[in-house]
C-alpha cells in the first residue's frame, strides 16, 4: 500500500506530462526542425563539404529534432516541483516563446517590416496565443496534433529533399565493368578544378591572358590548348561539377552524389586507372575507387555540422535581414598550417608560420601526390579557388575580413572585384606550383592536363552573383571560363575558339585516357565536329535549360572590350601617390572608426598576414558617393566611395594590395575625402 501511492503520483505525474511534451515537440518542429531541415535538405554539399556520413547526418536530425523540446520540456518540468500553477505559468510562457520565434519567421516571408517592429510583432502574436492557450483548449489540442510535424519533417529529409542520396543506403559501386579501352597506352591525368573563376578576370585591354599579372597562367597558354569559347553549364557547383564529370546537361535536383550519378569519370577511368581525387562539395566518386581517408580528412564532421547549423538558425530566426540561408558561404579551403594544427586562424593558439603555411592543404597533398606511378593515375583536385571567401594577396600573403559585407552597390562592387582579382593572383601562383611539381617529377611531359573552372561570377553594378539576373546582365562573367588542355608531351600552345560547353569535358578526357564512354552524353570530345551554333546551355534550375545566344559576347571578351579594366574605377590615378604631395586639410567633425585599426599597432609581415583590408564606419556627415583614399603610412593604396547605410550602418571597405606599404611594427592607416582641390582627413574614432 505504501509503495502504491508514489506509483500512482508518478503515473499521474507522467500522465499530465504528455500533452506539454507534444505541444513543445509540435511547436519546436515548426520553429527548429522544419526550416534547418528545409535549408540543409536542399544542400547536400553543405554535409559533402564537412566530410558527414549517414550517421553524422542523421545524428545531426535527431539533435535539432528532439533536443530542443525535450530540453524546454525538462526545464518546464522541474518548476513542477513549485506547484501546479508554476508549472503551467512555465509552460505557457514556452508556449508564447515558440509561438513569437514562429511569427518572426513568417513575418519575414510575408511582411516588409525588420528589426525591433518585427520582433514586436512576434511578441505579441506569440502573447496571443498563449493568453488563447491559457483560457482555452482548442489550442493545446490543435498543437498535439501538430505534434507529428517533426516526423514529417524528418521524413522529407531522409526521403524526398537532394540530401536524400546522401542519407538512404546505396548500392556499393565498383567501376563502369564494360568500357572499352581504345588503345593500349594510358596517360596520367591531371584535372585542376577550380571554382567562381571568370575568364575575364585573366585578361587585360589586348583581349589576351595578362602576363604581368598572371604569369603562369599564362605560361600554360603557352604550352597547351586553350579553349577560349568555353562556357560553364551552371553557376551552382552541385549541378555545375556532375555536368562536367558525367557529360550530360543538369535534369534533376539531387545530390552531387555517386548515388545520384554511377555514371561519371571515376567510375569511368576506375578500371583502368589508379585514383588520387580530392573532391571539395560533390561525392561522386564511389568508396571502391576513391580512398575513404579524404572524406574523413574533410575539415569538420559533426562539430563543424553543429557550429554551422546553429549559425543557420540564428540568421533564419533573426527579426533583421541577416545574409541568405547559404550553407555554401560557410565553405573555406583549411590552410596547411591550420591541418598541422587542428586549429583556425581566430583560434589564440593559432599564428601563421610561413606563406607556404597559408596555402590551401588539399592543394598540398594534390602536389605531393604527382610523381609517376607504374600504373596510370588520375589526379584530381577541386579547388574552391579563387571563390569567396576572399582572404589571399597574390603573394599568399592572408588578410582577414568580416563575412557580412554588402557584395553589391557603390563601393561594395568594386572593393568585391579588387578582392576576388587578387585572389585570382594567387590561384595563379598555385597553378605555378602544381607546373614546376609536374616538371620536377617528369609528369609534365608524359600527363594529360586539364585546368578549368565550374563557372565564373559576375561583379556588375546590381547583378552580383550568378543566378539568371547574373547571367543575363553579364554573362561574359559568368558562363566564360578558363580552360586549358594540355596533351602529353605538346610542344606549342594552341588557340581553340570552337562553342564548348563543360558537358564536353568527360567525353574529351575519356579520349585523352583511351577509353570510351558507355552512356549517352550530351557533349562531345575535342576531336568531333564543333557546333554549328552559337547557343551556350545554360541550367540556372536542372531540368530548365535555357539558351544563352552568343549575340556578341566572345567577340566582346577576345577584343578587350570585357573584363575588370573596363569597369570605372575611382581616381585610380592616386594610387601609390604620397599623401603629401597633395594639399591636405583637417576636420573637426565627426570621426570616422576604422574597426580593424588594433592590426596596424604591430604588423609582422613575415608571418603571412597582413592587415590588407581597411574597414570600419563613417559619420553620416560623409555624403554618399565622396571618394575616400585609404593611406598606409602616408601613402594612398586603395581609392573608394561613401555609399548608403545597410543594416550594420555606413560603413566602408577598401583592399590595399601593395604589401610594400606596410611596416614591421606600428603603421599609421588614414582616410581622407577626395576633394576638388586636395585631401581632407577624417579624424580616426
Amino acid at each position: 500500500m505504501t509503495d502504491e501511492k508514489p506509483r500512482k503520483r508518478v503515473r499521474t505525474w507522467a500522465k499530465s506530462e504528455i500533452a506539454p511534451l507534444l505541444e513543445i515537440l509540435a511547436l519546436c518542429g515548426l520553429a527548429i526542425a522544419q526550416p534547418l531541415l528545409d535549408v540543409t535538405g536542399q544542400s547536400p554539399d553543405f554535409f559533402l563539404f564537412y566530410g558527414a556520413g549517414r550517421g553524422e547526418i542523421l545524428l545531426l536530425v535527431a539533435l535539432v529534432t528532439v533536443v530542443p523540446p525535450l530540453a524546454l520540456w525538462a526545464l518546464g518540468a522541474l518548476t513542477g516541483l513549485v506547484g501546479a500553477r508554476t508549472r503551467r505559468i512555465t509552460h505557457a510562457t514556452t508556449v508564447g516563446l515558440l509561438v513569437a520565434a514562429i511569427a518572426v519567421q513568417f513575418g519575414k516571408q510575408l511582411l516588409p517590416m525588420r528589426g525591433l517592429p518585427l520582433a514586436a510583432l512576434g511578441v505579441a502574436v506569440g502573447a496571443g496565443i498563449a493568453y488563447a492557450y491559457w483560457r482555452w483548449r482548442v489550442p493545446g489540442q490543435l498543437m498535439r496534433i501538430a505534434a507529428i510535424g517533426p516526423l514529417v519533417f524528418v521524413a522529407l529529409f531522409a526521403f524526398a529533399s537532394p540530401t536524400s542520396a546522401v542519407v538512404l543506403p546505396s548500392a556499393a559501386l565498383k567501376a563502369r565493368a564494360d568500357v572499352t579501352q581504345t588503345r593500349d597506352s594510358h596517360p596520367p591525368v591531371v584535372m585542376l578544378m577550380l571554382d567562381e573563376f571568370p575568364l575575364v578576370s585573366l585578361l587585360g585591354p589586348d583581349g589576351r591572358i595578362d602576363k604581368a599579372k598572371y604569369p603562369n597562367i599564362a605560361a600554360l597558354a603557352d604550352s597547351s590548348t586553350w579553349y577560349r569559347n568555353a562556357t560553364g553549364v551552371s553557376g551552382w557547383t552541385p549541378y555545375a561539377m556532375p555536368a562536367m564529370l558525367t557529360g550530360r546537361h543538369p535534369a534533376k535536383e539531387v545530390a552531387p552524389h555517386y548515388a545520384a550519378y554511377p555514371d561519371n569519370l571515376f567510375t569511368l577511368l576506375g578500371g583502368t586507372y589508379d585514383t588520387d581525387v580530392q573532391e571539395t562539395i560533390t561525392e561522386l566518386c564511389p568508396p571502391a575507387e576513391c580512398d575513404a581517408q579524404e572524406r574523413r580528412d574533410r575539415p569538420g564532421g559533426l562539430p563543424a555540422l553543429l557550429r554551422e547549423v546553429a549559425g543557420l538558425f540564428r540568421q533564419i530566426a533573426s527579426p533583421r535581414d541577416e545574409p541568405a540561408s547559404d550553407p555554401e558561404a560557410s565553405y573555406r579551403e583549411d590552410t596547411l598550417a591550420e591541418a598541422r594544427s587542428g586549429v583556425a586562424p581566430g583560434d589564440p593558439k593559432f599564428r601563421w608560420d610561413s606563406l607556404d603555411d597559408n596555402q590551401p592543404s588539399r592543394f598540398t597533398s594534390f602536389l605531393d601526390g604527382l610523381t609517376p606511378t607504374p600504373r596510370p593515375k588520375l589526379h584530381f583536385l577541386h579547388l574552391l579557388m579563387p571563390h569567396t571567401p576572399w582572404n589571399y594577396l597574390p603573394s599568399g600573403t592572408r588578410y582577414e575580413a568580416p563575412e557580412d559585407f554588402p557584395l553589391d552597390g557603390p563601393g561594395w562592387v568594386e572593393t568585391a572585384r579588387d578582392r576576388h582579382l587578387a585572389q585570382v593572383g594567387y590561384t595563379d601562383r598555385l597553378v605555378g606550383k602544381m607546373i614546376d611539381r609536374m616538371k620536377q617529377t617528369g609528369l609534365w611531359d608524359r600527363a594529360a592536363l586539364i585546368v578549368t573552372a565550374d563557372h565564373g561570377v559576375s561583379f556588375t553594378m546590381n547583378h552580383q552573383g550568378r543566378g539568371m539576373g547574373a547571367v543575363d546582365a553579364s554573362p561574359e562573367e559568368v558562363l566564360w571560363v578558363p580552360l586549358f588542355v594540355r596533351t602529353p608531351a605538346q610542344a606549342a600552345g594552341a588557340v581553340d575558339d570552337r562553342n564548348w560547353q563543360h558537358v564536353d569535358l568527360l567525353p574529351t578526357v575519356a579520349e585523352l585516357a583511351g577509353v570510351s564512354v558507355p552512356w549517352e552524353v550530351d557533349g562531345r570530345p575535342a576531336s568531333a565536329s564543333p557546333r554549328n551554333t552559337p547557343d551556350h546551355t545554360y541550367s540556372d534550375v536542372p531540368g530548365k535549360p535555357v539558351n544563352v545566344s552568343d549575340t556578341g559576347t566572345f567577340q566582346k571578351i577576345i577584343t578587350g572590350r570585357a573584363g575588370p579594366h573596363m569597369a570605372p574605377r575611382i581616381h585610380p590615378e592616386l594610387i601609390g601617390q604620397p599623401v603629401d604631395a597633395h594639399r591636405v586639410s583637417e576636420t573637426t567633425g565627426p570621426r570616422v572608426k576604422i574597426d580593424n585599426a588594433s592590426a596596424f599597432a604591430d604588423v609582422a609581415p613575415d608571418t603571412g598576414v597582413l592587415p590588407a583590408l581597411v574597414y570600419g564606419e563613417l559619420p553620416g556627415a560623409v555624403r554618399d558617393g565622396t571618394p575616400l583614399a585609404i593611406a598606409i603610412n602616408g601613402r594612398i593604396g586603395a581609392v573608394t566611395q561613401a555609399t548608403w547605410a545597410d543594416k550594420q550602418g555606413r560603413r566602408f571597405a577598401a583592399l590595399v594590395p601593395d604589401e610594400g606599404l606596410f611596416r614591421p611594427g606600428s603603421n599609421d592607416v588614414a582616410v581622407y575625402e577626395v576633394t576638388g582641390d586636395g585631401l581632407r582627413r577624417l579624424p580616426n574614432a
